[in-house]
């Protein structure tokens, strides 16, 4: 995310990562991780039905929701009920029998775990009808899946989901041109009229950078090669300490939003951070400037629109200090909340 050309493509793949949220903590096999890795990076501007019928095949996912367990005579219902409520469609718009008619659906896959992969087993499947949210039919996992997707449900949760992450955890203005880009389920058309809506001039519409988005931003800003880092374990133990460590979601729901990020602990350890950052970065495009310019000079730098008075006032005691001043303004409201 700090260093591709395709950063567009690399935050919609940590959207989607936390969207089918998989944690290595339970699957414990590097293999199925990065598999479904290359799955999300690969339809992440893409189709959002070919993700969902690769996603409900994928390793990872199918052994982190035990769908390995899910067999017609012991049905195992995590990974029907998760399917509808957080990666489909969405709360209250299923119902019990529905969790376990999809389970039979489900039925049938098993993990190679040689290949990182899933083997269908047509005879471990279930035979009957099926019958799902007043649809009765034969499905299995992929037309289960464009059967869930179709559905306009389904449309209005993925465009609310993006909306939480990227314009506003307050409820979202879902109108006719967000629904209309996303008729064919195309992410890349519903990020971009996302990207033109209205509600991005709103000041009101401003979030707390998650730590991964915060860490991103600044790394980038500052010129940092996270590979190049001098302890590069630094970065993953802050990130953990901050609570995103990417591959390690708390819960099959995924990490919190927006004013979730906001405590005492959190601000302390992000200074710690910033610190480290700093040490590593390149400060010249400050430092060439004069003490008189380096606040504005900041604000453009790090991409915020103005500082606040109470801000300005924190940063001019330290404008003949580069490294103090850069430390300030990453850890201040205006950077640390994105307008």
């Amino acid at each position: 995310m700090v260093l591709s050309e395709h950063s567009l493509r690399e935050r919609m793949t940590w959207f989607w990562h936390g969207h089918w949220a998989t944690s290595y903590q339970k699957v414990d096999d590097a293999l199925p991780m990065y598999l479904q890795n290359q799955t999300l990076r690969r339809n992440a501007l893409g189709n959002f039905g070919q993700m969902s019928r690769e996603m409900v095949n994928d390793a990872a996912l199918i052994f982190w929701l035990d769908g390995q367990r899910n067999t017609v005579k012991a049905p195992n219902e995590n990974l029907s009920r998760e399917l509808m409520e957080l990666f489909t469609l969405g709360v209250n718009r299923y119902s019990e029998e529905d969790v376990k008619e999809t389970a039979k659906a489900l039925t049938g896959y098993k993990i190679d775990k040689s290949s990182g992969k899933v083997i269908f087993y047509p005879r471990q499947h279930f035979s009957g009808a099926i019958k799902v949210l007043g649809t009765q039919s034969s499905f299995d996992a992929s037309t289960l899946s464009d059967f869930l997707v179709a559905r306009s449900d389904s449309a209005l949760f993925i465009t609310e989901r993006i909306w939480y992450r990227f314009i506003s955890s307050m409820n979202p203005l879902i109108d006719a041109s967000l629904t209309s880009s996303f008729a064919s389920r195309d992410i890349a058309a519903l990020v971009k009229a996302i990207g033109r809506h209205s509600a991005l001039d709103n000041p009101d519409n401003s979030m707390v950078k998650s730590p991964i988005d915060w860490f991103v931003s600044a790394a980038r800003a500052l010129s940092i090669t996270p590979s190049k880092f001098s302890n590069p374990n630094n970065i993953r133990n802050y990130l953990d300490l901050l609570g995103q460590r990417p591959f390690f979601p708390p819960n099959v729901g995924g990490w919190p939003a927006d004013q979730a990020w906001l405590s005492t602990s959190s601000a302390q350890y992000r200074i710690q951070f910033a610190t480290k950052l700093v040490k590593e970065a390149d400060l010249s495009p400050i430092a060439s400037l004069a003490p008189n310019a380096r606040i504005d000079g900041l604000a453009d730098w790090l991409g915020v629109v103005e500082w606040s008075s109470r801000t300005k006032m924190a940063l001019n005691g330290a404008i003949r200090d580069p490294a103090r001043l850069a430390l300030l303004a990453l850890c201040s409201p205006e950077y640390v909340v994105s307008a």
